[in-house]
Order: C-alpha cells, then structure tokens, then sequence
C-alpha cells in the first residue's frame, strides 16, 4: 500500500539506477509498496540476489555511462531515478559525472521517458561551491535540461542508519568526549531524515507533466553541526560533549581527522566535510505542493536519531553507505577465472579437519570481521588497518552492516563479499580487498565434507601483484602467513567446536597470554603454496 497522502504507482514501471548504493537499496522496496514495478540498472545483478525484493523486480545488468545499456533499460519505462554521484570516485569524478548524465537524458528522450527523478545536494546560491556540490549541480541542470520532465530533490545531511553523514555524526560524537572542532561546525543545517527523502521521492513520480524543476528538500529543524552532535549525545544517552570551534582547520585537514576517527574513508569525508563548509537551509518549500507532509508531519531531529539508533541496535540496517563500491575497487575478473592463464597468481592454501557440523563452522565463518574479529593475531590486524587508514584506505573502520548473516555486495572492514555459496554440498565465502594494496587480493573461505563424512575447513588467500612492487609486497608478507593465517585457521576451527557444543553466536577473542593453551587440532593438510 502507498504511504498516505501519496498516489498509488498503478503498475507504472519505474527504473531505479544507483541500486547497490544507500539510497537506491531502500527506495526499491518502496516503490515496490506503492504498487509500482520496478527494474533496476545494475552493473552486477548477482550483488542484488540475496535482497528480499530481489525476486519481485527485473534487472538489467550493464553500465550507466552506455548508451546502448540504458536505452534498452530505458524502455517503456514511466519514470526513471538517477541515483549515480560520484561521491569520493577520484580527481576526475566531473567529467565522469557530466559523462554519465549526459548520456542518460539522450537514453531518457529518446526512450520517450514520462519523468526523470534525481536526488542531489542541497547548496546556496551565489557561492562558490566545493567540487563535489558543483558537480551535483550540474548534474541536476543536465537533467532538467533533457527534455524530459524532471524533479531535482536537494538534501542536505540525511540521517539513517547506515548513511554516511549519520555514520559521520555518531561516531565523532561517540568517540570523542571533548572535541577542538573546525569552524563548519557552526554553520547551519537542515537535516532531513532518511524515511522523509524516501516519500519524496515516491511522491515525485507521480508530479504534473509540467513541472521541470529543482525541490529543496528538509526536515522541520534548523541546527548548527556543534547543536547536532549535543543532541545525538542526549539522545543516545552520552555525557555532554566539549566542543571548542577554532578556525585553524581547514576542510582538508578536517576531513583527514573525520577518516581517522570515523569508519568513513577520507575519499568521501573530503566531500561531506566541504559541503559543510556552506549554510544548506532549505530556501522554499513548494514541494508541499506535490509531495503533502505525512499526516504526523516530519520526522524531526531526535526522532531521526532514535530511530536510526534502533536499526543499528537491532542489527537491522538494509543498506549502509558502504553499499555501493569503493571507486577504483577491481570488479572483474575474478581469480578463478581463464583471464588470470599465463599471469602471476599467488595463493596460500590450507585445509584442516573441524570436529563439528558444517553447519556450524558454517556460522562462524559467516560472522568473521567487525565486532567478531579476524580469529587470528589481533595486533597484526589493527596496525595493518591504520596503515590503510593512513594510506588513504577503508581500514577495518567500516565493519558490517550485520553482524552475522552477509550478502553479496557487502564491505566487511577492508574486504567486499564478492559471493556467497550456502548449498548443502557446497559452502563458500568469497572476499575481495579493498584496502591499498600493489596488486589485487582475495579471501576464500570454504566448507566441505571429506569422504569419511568430516567437515574440512579450506581456506585460500590469492595475490595477483602489480608490478615489481606487487612481487615485494607478495615475498615481503609470506613469511607472517602461518602466523595470520595459520592462526585463522585454528581459531576458527575451535570457534566451530565451541558453537558445536554449546550452540552460542559464534564470538571469538584474542586468547589470554599466559592462559592455558587449547590442544591442537587435527589437521588434513597444513600446506601453504605459491605459484
């Protein structure tokens, strides 16, 4: 059912880009309850299959800066959602998104599409603008520009679980009691909740053939950034935060301390941090004309806050703003593909019998990362995260979006699911790195039954290096592998027994020191092999 106030879908199509991303992952179902059919653009639709909507929409598997792609996915589509931004992609990200916009309003025109609906960022005028605001502006500009009826809804701040902008705000205000801030967190903001975005954008599809224009869109209250982090700290039940702005740091300096306190990676606390630099206040609220308030009215700051803090505590978070690839993250091909015949392809395998159920090292091996974990040595982890921190990278700081079940397409710390096999005979969790790194990596982690029934434990690490430094990289960290990998294998191993017996969410901790040591597993093999 639609949510009140809005026109039903009435089965018109809806096409919805930017699927994998925050926004996009939530909108589906939307639509979905509006009594609309959806198909989505997807560059890779297997990262979509474990989505409980999943079955109820057609995709269409292919890039949005082909023409060829989104005509056919264009077609006799009724309105389509541009949720495609560049969001930390890189130096070039303008050109790529004039590219991208360009070529979806020809697609648009050409497939005779009824309305365009783009969510941008909300900005002032008459300022001079960071590069990622400019770029969403011209964006919206291409769009209206088409000749196909368009909606352009500029937010600000979204908060949600999972949103960047939320992620940002709680763990600044979480992890740090007293805080010397920079200057922006005096300037005004209009939050908007994410439940609130949503509507809107549900509501547009259905705006007259004669609106062509852009909607500042926010929720009922006016805060400074310092008035915010007061508020979550309340709302979340924290002491009172020292806040004391100075003017020294720049947004370029501000956002490498965002990176190193918070899970969000200096490539997109750059843009969110410039962003704050300006006062995004909603100038006019015409969309009321169109897209009427909730009859309870907008969701206001602490509500937002509460309900945000509600997903995450009961590890319900559908998207997060890790969803969407890390820009620059390889994609293709995958390591056991024919590509890699005659190129170099490093690989550390072992093998060990578990005394338990498949099912149960199953469990813990779905578990691994975040809260739980690498059950290997600790330490070795935390300095290999913050050396990526540092170098620009995700380090371990972006966790999961749940803390036991994962899907394709999910980030865990560094790495991204990039498939998940859960049959009967056949159990596989496959990893690919995002961190910085000389070269591509992937983890495998793989359940199985020998022919005496045993559950064996097979675990594969691949490196294909790049270049020479790649090769040094490789021989440089070989000689830690028993030590992290071999640990891994054992820990988790005896996590399986553990939950075997006595049936616990699988949970593991660095072993006590000078405690008493667990016997050694049974192993099949031991072997770590290059080639």
């Amino acid at each position: 059912m639609p949510e009140e106030g809005l026109p039903p879908g009435g089965g018109r199509l809806a096409l919805v880009t930017g699927v994998t991303g925050y926004i996009g992952g939530r909108l589906v179902p939307e639509l979905l309850a509006a009594g609309f059919r959806v198909r989505a653009l997807a560059r890779h639709a297997r990262r979509l299959q474990d989505r409980p909507w999943f079955a109820r929409i057609e995709v269409v598997e292919g890039d949005a800066a082909d023409l060829d792609t989104v005509r056919g996915a264009l077609l006799g589509v009724d309105v389509a959602y541009y949720l495609i931004h560049s969001l930390g992609t890189g130096p070039r990200f303008e050109s790529t998104d004039r590219r991208t916009a360009l070529t979806f309003a020809q697609a648009a025109r050409e497939a005779g599409v009824a309305r365009i609906v783009y969510l941008g960022g909300l900005y002032p005028e008459g300022e001079l603008l960071s590069r990622h605001l400019d770029s969403r502006k011209e964006v919206g500009e291409i769009l209206l520009a088409s000749g196909v009826p368009t909606t352009v809804l500029r937010a600000g701040v979204i908060l949600g679980s999972g949103s960047a902008s939320f992620e940002m705000l709680r763990y600044l205000t979480e992890r740090l009691p007293v805080m010397i801030t920079p200057r922006w967190v005096r300037t005004r903001i209009q939050p908007i909740a994410i439940r609130d975005v949503l509507r809107y954008l549900v509501g547009s599809a259905s705006m007259p053939p004669d609106v062509n224009r852009a909607f500042d869109i926010g929720g009922p209250e006016v805060l400074t950034y310092h008035e915010m982090m007061q508020r979550y700290a309340a709302v979340a039940g924290l002491p009172h935060r020292l806040i004391v702005p100075v003017n020294l740091l720049s947004p370029r300096l501000s956002s490498h301390w965002v990176g190193v306190v918070t899970p969000v990676p200096n490539s997109i606390a750059r843009p969110l941090v410039e962003s704050l630099v300006h006062e995004v206040v909603v100038k006019d609220r015409d969309i009321v004309r169109y897209v009427p308030d909730p009859p309870d009215g907008l969701v206001g700051f602490d509500r937002a806050v509460r309900l945000a803090l509600q997903r995450i505590g009961e590890a319900d978070v559908t998207t997060r703003w890790a969803s969407a690839s890390t820009p620059g993250a390889p994609s293709d091909p995958l390591p056991s593909d024919p590509d890699w015949a005659g190129g170099s392809l490093y690989v550390d395998e072992r093998a060990s019998t578990v005394r338990a159920s498949t099912r149960s090292l199953w469990a813990v091996i779905k578990g691994v990362g975040g809260a739980n974990g690498w059950y290997s040595w600790a330490l070795a982890w935390q300095v290999r995260g913050w050396l990526d921190v540092f170098s620009g990278g995700p380090g371990l700081r972006r966790g999961r979006r749940d803390p036991y079940e994962l899907r394709v397409g999910d980030t865990v710390d560094w790495w991204r699911v990039e498939e998940v096999v859960d049959r009967p005979d056949e159990k596989l969790l496959r990893l690919r790195a995002e961190m910085r790194l000389p070269g591509l990596a992937w983890l495998d982690l793989a359940v199985e039954q020998d022919d005496q029934g045993r559950t064996v434990f097979r675990q594969k690490a691949w490196f294909h290096p790049r270049g020479l430094l790649g090769q040094v990289y490789w021989w440089s960290v070989t000689p830690f592998h028993g030590i992290v990998f071999g640990g891994m294998q054992r820990n988790i191993a005896r996590s399986a027994e553990q939950y075997e017996r006595i049936g616990s969410p699988p949970r593991w901790r660095p072993p006590r020191p000078f405690g008493r040591r667990d016997a050694p597993d049974s192993e099949l093999t031991d072997s770590s092999t290059s080639r």
